[in-house]
């Protein structure tokens, strides 16, 4: 496995960890790209939007978009969050996370 695709999938964790820890399980994109800089992924809003897409794509959040999109988790999406369920290209959660 390359680095770069442990990097994609752990983005794609770190992202679907964030969401599901919120209140209202929603989180703008920018708060996103923070979130991941404070969890080693420094990456570019162009980035972000890329991972968000994909996650959309598998069913794992909704996307509103008007200027600024905000990502929701799904109940799918909480799933894999939780290690309940795998996602090919999303990293598996560690026991207890």
């Amino acid at each position: 496995m390359k680095f770069s695709q442990i990097q994609q999938e752990d983005r794609r964790r770190v992202i679907l960890a964030a969401l599901k820890n919120e209140p209202d399980y929603s989180i703008n994109e920018y708060v996103i790209s923070e979130v991941l800089g404070y969890m080693g992924h420094g990456v570019s809003q162009d980035t972000v939007r890329t991972e968000l897409a994909w996650l959309k794509e598998q069913g794992l959040i909704t996307i509103k978009a008007d200027e600024i999109q905000v990502a929701t988790i799904t109940d799918r999406g909480v799933d894999v969050a939780n290690g309940l369920a795998t996602v090919p290209g999303v990293k598996r959660p560690r026991p207890g996370a």
